[in-house]
């Protein structure tokens, strides 16, 4: 089964699993191993991180456009679920849970998380790593909404914050 890959341009915004979002830098030819490759240089836009990713696994790299506006509001949605079941696992399985849902690079992962997480932080108190995994997937989210909006991440942050006010 033939997988379809996103031609990326230089300037063009790509998503980066665990990252998010990046601009195409450059796209550059190297010799690796004695064959001659063609790389993606990717800036990740939040810390200004550079990553190499060859163009022919850029795919399977979990590479991806920036989500379109349906996808924003599925995103939405997501954030909105209230029934959110948590069986009572230690907090060390539920991170491992949360981490393997970061690491997809899926924007819809990544909100659950953000949600999951949310939800749990009104009835106690979430450990340093949960905080801080809550950190991450708001940071991925608020980003890649922010640049497929053409807003800033605080009119993003705003939106995201009045879900769960009213929820």
């Amino acid at each position: 089964m033939q997988v379809e890959s996103i031609e990326f341009k230089v300037g063009d915004k790509a998503v980066y699993p665990a990252q998010g979002v990046a601009e195409v830098v450059s796209i550059e030819e190297r010799d690796i191993a004695g064959s001659r490759q063609r790389f993606y240089l990717l800036r990740i836009l939040d810390s200004d991180r550079r990553i190499m990713v060859p163009v022919k696994n850029a795919h399977s790299v979990g590479l991806r456009g920036v989500v379109c506006e349906e996808e924003v509001c599925e995103i939405f949605e997501i954030l909105r679920e209230r029934t959110v079941a948590f069986d009572n696992q230690t907090w060390n399985r539920r991170y491992r849970g949360f981490m393997d849902k970061i690491k997809t690079g899926s924007i819809f992962d990544a909100a659950e998380v953000m949600r999951d997480l949310y939800r749990l932080k009104t009835d106690k108190s979430l450990s340093f790593g949960e905080r801080r995994m809550l950190e991450t997937a708001r940071s991925l989210i608020v980003k890649e909404i922010a640049i497929a909006r053409s807003w800033t991440d605080e009119q993003t942050v705003q939106e995201i914050e009045a879900i769960f006010e009213v929820n």
